[in-house]
């Protein structure tokens, strides 16, 4: 277990921007940042960043929370895992208490992979460096290849021995579970016989560990160093729960400052491509690993930045194959540009033929817009065949519609009926035509599947609740009014205000009047006498457990701290206080005054808040406590106590009229 202070020292040194900076390209607005969700694909950002509260929210999907909350939610990290990635990026040395043996076992199987991921990367690149064979044979063929040691070591590059299970043998002879060697694809077991046969995936392989965003490994991919035809020149980890191919750019992790801070990806597709570019001062480079482009992993690429630079080899025909990758590419609104090596070249090859200079020259003056790639390519195929030559318009055309962005198509068209000596009236109406079945096409999917209006996690913070009826969706009255209690707690808890008490009393004549009373405290201390007056409990769990933790601040510091439950571990209680905060931070960023708008600020209004909040919520309970009377006379057949169920209706209509409402 990771001691209370490691912790406390993280989470004081821990800048949230920073962090999330890593892996969100984030933009100045206001006091705050802004970016895309890196949950969600979509085109207007939506996720915010508050450096001054240490706090993030993505409300496209509802999440927020904390720095580690981010680690936990993006890298699928346990908390001590966060803990520990930020400990280490701030140079915060982890003091840990010794772990019982349950607490070991409570590892999940996914935690485990990554622990044997982890161990085999170590021990191939120690065997490459340190071991007589690893250096003869695995950093030979590196450096044949051309690479330095520093490049190794930044790739962590390794070998793995040419020997049936040696690999095997040493992780089993370290404590790693054969299972989890397994599951990730290290160890190939055979069952059968008395025993089952074990072998080592990647025997005899030159080793490319292929690393998450943030630094986890995921998988390998490995070289065969003979010329054995029967066997794969590349392969592979196979998909697990950590790998998936169609997820995974090879070279993201060491390349996504440099992405962000150029603006621009150069995308490859092999591992040595990416290895011999960094070598040669070109750090902003990924490689789609031998693997046609998907959509998952441009979305890696746009939240650094929008602007993908496609390299191709000097080979025709992949090239004309990889083109749908463009595609993708335009889809998701972002801008390409396409270099292509002359032929027999690629950009490892070229990059080890070529000074530096030479190297960024290259890539500078043969960068294409795709539309002019696209049309120099196809117009070979087409040459002076009419047939194929508007074949190839269609095709150009069909590449445009896949951009999102209106004026950019519109300027897109105008450049391709220049370069194609074609009326742009014709290119518009064949545009159109394809924008047309795509709605249509579109529309029948929506038609086949309901889809919501907004997301359910959005629903579920704003309290709704599904029946009432067909098509329609209820409000849980009750979740909302809870919420507005913490909302209230935590905004201003300790604010001390002027409340104002209505008693009864009776004059000298005996007449009964309410007497007015006014009296000083602070927000939280008349929440909390007024729900304990009535002996109130929260029936939302995590609204509950926050309350707690905020009655509990109470009686300890007699206020309450916000920083606190920021960085609380229970992620839950982060993450619902987070988004309140930030939901107040986007109310406050939409700049009223500018507007001329006037706005009544909470802080005004307070006494009233905490009353209407309580006076409802009494109401609510009522309601309920008449409905589960009235529920139980019904279905069991009670007898209906009359004086209750007036003496209920009486409060109720009480409490409307200290809410100014009418029955």
């Amino acid at each position: 277990m990771i001691t209370q202070e490691t912790i406390d020292k993280v989470f004081e040194s821990a800048q949230v921007a920073e962090v999330i900076g890593e892996f969100v390209q984030l933009k100045k607005s206001g006091s705050s940042f802004k970016g895309l969700s890196p949950f969600t694909d979509e085109r207007t950002p939506s996720f915010m960043v508050s450096p001054v509260k240490q706090i993030w929210k993505d409300f496209s999907t509802g999440k927020g929370g904390n720095a580690v909350s981010f680690l936990m939610e993006h890298e699928h990290y346990s908390y001590p895992e966060a803990i520990k990635w930020l400990a280490k990026k701030y140079n915060i040395e982890i003091e840990e208490t010794e772990q019982s043996d349950e607490q070991k076992e409570q590892l999940n199987e996914r935690e485990s992979m990554f622990l044997a991921s982890k161990f085999a990367k170590d021990y191939f690149h120690d065997l490459l460096m340190n071991s007589q064979q690893g250096r003869a044979i695995g950093l030979s063929y590196f450096k044949e290849r051309g690479f330095r040691e520093d490049i190794i070591e930044k790739f962590e590059l390794g070998y793995c021995k040419d020997e049936w299970d040696n690999f095997t043998n040493v992780a089993l002879s370290k404590g790693y579970d054969l299972k989890y060697l397994k599951s990730t694809g290290l160890t190939i077991v055979k069952e059968g016989g008395a025993t089952d046969k074990k072998f080592d995936r990647f025997k005899g392989r030159v080793m490319f560990p292929i690393h998450s965003m943030s630094g986890r490994i995921l998988g390998f991919g490995g070289r065969i160093l003979t010329n054995d035809k029967k066997a794969a020149k590349y392969l592979n980890s196979p998909e697990s729960d950590i790998y998936h191919k169609s997820k995974i750019l090879y070279g993201l992790y060491q390349a996504k400052k440099e992405i962000a801070k150029q603006d621009n990806c150069y995308l490859v597709e092999g591992y040595t491509d990416v290895v011999s570019f960094y070598q040669s001062g070109i750090e902003n480079v990924v490689a789609s690993s031998g693997t046609a482009l998907t959509s998952d992993q441009i979305r890696l690429v746009n939240r650094l930045t929008k602007n993908i630079t496609v390299l191709f080899d000097g080979d025709a025909a992949g090239i004309r194959a990889s083109m749908r990758g463009i595609d993708l590419i335009l889809e998701q609104g972002m801008n390409v540009k396409v270099v292509s090596f002359p032929e027999g070249e690629d950009p490892d090859s070229f990059a080890k033929s070529h000074s530096t200079t030479e190297l960024k020259q290259f890539l500078k003056d043969k960068s294409q817009d795709f539309i002019e790639f696209k049309v120099s390519l196809l117009m070979k195929e087409a040459k002076n065949d009419p047939v194929k030559k508007a074949g190839l318009i269609r095709d150009i055309v069909t590449s445009i519609s896949k951009i999102p962005d209106g004026i950019q198509r519109e300027v897109y068209v105008q450049e391709c009926a220049r370069i194609m000596d074609i009326s742009e009236q014709v290119l518009f109406s064949e545009l159109a035509q394809l924008l047309n079945k795509s709605v249509t096409n579109s529309n029948k999917r929506s038609s086949n599947q309901p889809t919501p209006s907004y997301s359910e996690t959005t629903q579920a913070s704003m309290g709704v609740i599904k029946g009432g009826g067909k098509g329609r969706e209820k409000i849980n009255q009750l979740h909302i009014l809870e919420k507005e209690i913490i909302r209230i707690l935590l905004l201003y808890g300790n604010e001390v205000v002027d409340f104002v008490n209505w008693v009864d009393a009776v004059d000298e004549k005996g007449r009964p009047f309410l007497e007015k009373e006014e009296y000083q405290n602070t927000v939280s201390n008349e929440l909390y006498l007024n729900l304990q007056e009535d002996e109130i409990e929260f029936a939302d769990e995590i609204f509950k457990l926050t309350y707690y933790q905020l009655v509990h601040q109470l009686n300890q510091d007699e206020k309450i701290s916000i920083d606190r439950l920021i960085m609380h571990e229970n992620q839950e209680i982060a993450s619902l206080v987070t988004n309140i905060l930030m939901d107040e931070e986007k109310y406050s960023l939409s700049d009223w005054e500018r507007k001329e708008i006037v706005v009544t600020t909470a802080i005004k209004v307070l006494p009233k808040l905490v009353s209407d909040a309580v006076l409802n919520l009494r109401r609510i309970l009522i309601e309920e406590k008449i409905k589960e009377i009235m529920h139980e006379v019904q279905t069991q057949k009670a007898v209906l106590d009359l004086e209750e169920i007036s003496n209920y209706t009486d409060l109720k209509k009480r409490l409307f009229d200290k809410l100014n409402r009418v029955v």
